[in-house]
């Protein structure tokens, strides 16, 4: 028998009727998954049910789909391990970014049951923290939510991105390279759907870096991007201010309050991430065409001539 959570009753529905989820044909759909990633000397994959299902949920149980993207995010993390790869939840690092409150899942989804909702603040100082810290941190919590999140797991993420603090410093830190191998993570290996992301609160330099960015970006991605300006009611249509979080004017949780009442999440854990040490792919053991990262990524520049004036 898998070893899985059961989905509550609306998700359920859902996995089966958009994603192509067959119940009682879920212990033979992993174990054909199983058997492939056990067939690939080059790559050390979790194995965990719980894991491996999200994989096939995020690829609509298309096996071939799914073999490509598992090989990708384990490929990616082993290339990046400063920006993908958290193995010690005592990282100072992670600590301290964890306080600032600078991402804060929010408690209820999109209309109750709908996307996870995810809010991004640039309200820590970029002298202390470097892109890096930021995406390891990032993708450290979306690890957390393959395993434990159904609502973001079956229906998705919608990320709303709050520029109110953000300063030129925070973009200079940013490399297109850095910035591709963000997008190309979430777009090819990442198994769970970002299917918006919202922009607040857009100052002169956000938008400068924005359309610096954005002809480097994949079209599929670009159309999933939302931009409401300086006036948070443009945000109405898409997000409901009750979704929001209270400092915000909604009812949907504190910005304050989240990493004060989730500091358990590294306790909770602490042996997932230090497993991750032994995961990952030796590219010198792949069989067949060598992945290419280099022209995955293209060209490499940085966001470092901003007019902020």
């Amino acid at each position: 028998m898998a070893q899985i959570k059961a989905l509550p009753a609306d998700l359920q529905k859902i996995a089966i009727e958009e994603l192509g989820e067959v119940p009682e044909r879920i212990p033979q759909d992993l174990r054909d998954f199983k058997a492939w990633i056990e067939q690939q000397p080059h790559l050390r994959a979790r194995m965990d049910d719980q894991f491996l299902i999200q994989f096939l949920r995020g690829c609509k149980y298309s096996l071939e789909k799914a073999k490509k993207k598992i090989d990708m995010f384990f490929a990616m993390k082993s290339k990046y391990p400063d920006n993908m790869g958290l193995t010690d939840v005592d990282d100072i690092q992670i600590r301290k970014l964890h306080n600032t409150g600078f991402y804060t899942v929010l408690p209820t989804p999109l209309h109750g049951s709908g996307p996870r909702l995810v809010l991004l603040r640039c309200n820590y100082s970029p002298h202390d923290f470097s892109i890096v810290d930021v995406i390891r941190y990032c993708e450290a919590i979306s690890e957390i939510l393959i395993m434990e999140d159904p609502y973001a797991c079956i229906n998705g993420i919608v990320a709303v991105v709050d520029n109110s603090q953000a300063t030129a410093n925070h973009f200079m830190q940013i490399t297109i390279n850095i910035a591709k191998q963000f997008v190309n993570f979430h777009e090819k290996a990442f198994p769970m759907r970002v299917k918006k992301i919202c922009f607040i609160n857009i100052s002169k330099p956000v938008r400068q870096f924005i359309n610096l960015m954005l002809p480097h970006l994949p079209e599929k991605f670009r159309k999933r991007l939302i931009f409401c300006g300086m006036d948070i009611e443009e945000l109405d249509k898409d997000i409901p201010r009750k979704y929001l979080p209270i400092e915000y004017g909604g009812e949907n949780g504190s910005v304050k309050q989240w990493p004060i009442e989730n500091e358990k999440i590294w306790e909770e854990n602490r042996e997932f991430f230090k497993e991750n040490e032994n995961f990952g792919t030796d590219e010198k053991l792949r069989i067949g065409q060598p992945l290419n990262f280099d022209a995955d990524l293209g060209i490499s520049g940085s966001f470092r001539k901003l007019d902020v004036d």
